[in-house]
């Protein structure tokens, strides 16, 4: 009887793999595998941002997602007949978002670093950047020394803030407590710096730049560089979606070629650029 009921119990754990087998679609690639098949096919991709990140991906007035990498997507895809969805994401939790198939792409201001390499499929390189302090101008705050003590802010998952805890001879070594106050955005960032809640703000160039020309408060704040090397800014894809990289990598070179990249640098930051090299 014993034996009767361990053959049963294996025959019904068999059939359950079996159908379990059956049931995997062998075009789900939403977690390993090339997905770019069955984005060519759907016509759709899902992109990652955080949707404060101005000027490359945020929400308007109107609440639409605008910016110049919602710009660059768009022209890169629309050479494929894909027209992309952009999704709003933790930032710190950007490269879990990606493995587990919730979005295709991080695309917002994405700096290409050494540990995210580990991690992602990188495109090439579409735009520099650089790391900078910004600090209220009566703050006497001017260089990196100015910081000794004082209390710093950063976007939790940033880039700069991956360069501050590598490099803490720079910045760490210097603020308070040998840390940086977080912050989900650069938005919140800069309510506290202005309220004085911060003394000193570590962020992207491009953000710093465009945010203060647009509030008017240029003349306010002193903004210099971080003291860390210059970055570019690089799609990221999951690690086998090698295809899809290359995909983006030849609509960036005809962008080049055919001038709308420079159009479209030239819409959000007044100049045209060309494709910065690696």
């Amino acid at each position: 009887m014993k034996l009767k009921r361990f053959v049963m119990g294996a025959a019904a754990l068999l059939t359950v793999v079996a159908l379990g087998a059956c049931g995997k679609n062998d075009d789900d690639n939403t977690s390993e595998g090339s997905s770019w098949k069955q984005i060519e096919e759907s016509k759709k991709i899902t992109i990652g941002l955080d949707d404060t990140f101005v000027p490359m991906g945020f929400k308007d007035e109107d609440g639409k997602t605008v910016g110049f990498d919602i710009d660059l997507a768009n022209a890169v895809f629309e050479q494929y007949g894909i027209k992309p969805t952009f999704q709003s994401i933790d930032w710190s939790m950007k490269e879990n978002e990606l493995d587990n198939g919730t979005i295709d792409l991080i695309w917002n201001g994405y700096t290409m670093t050494s540990a995210r390499e580990k991690k992602v499929a990188f495109s090439k390189p579409y735009a520099k950047n650089e790391q900078v302090i910004v600090a209220k101008k009566d703050s006497g705050i001017t260089k990196d020394e100015d910081l000794k003590g004082k209390i710093l802010g950063a976007q939790e998952g940033s880039s700069g803030y991956e360069g501050f805890n590598n490099e803490p001879e720079k910045l760490k070594d210097l603020v308070d407590t040998n840390d940086a106050t977080l912050y989900a955005s650069f938005n919140e960032a800069f309510i506290d710096l202005e309220s004085g809640r911060i003394d000193g703000l570590l962020i992207d160039r491009v953000y710093a730049d465009y945010y203060l020309k647009q509030a008017g408060k240029t003349a306010d704040f002193t903004v210099f560089n971080a003291g860390f090397n210059n970055e570019n800014f690089a799609v990221g894809a999951r690690k086998d979606d090698t295809e899809l990289v290359d995909k983006i990598n030849e609509a960036f070179d005809k962008l080049q070629e055919d001038g709308k990249y420079g159009e479209i640098s030239e819409k959000w930051f007044g100049e045209k650029w060309s494709l910065p090299e690696k």
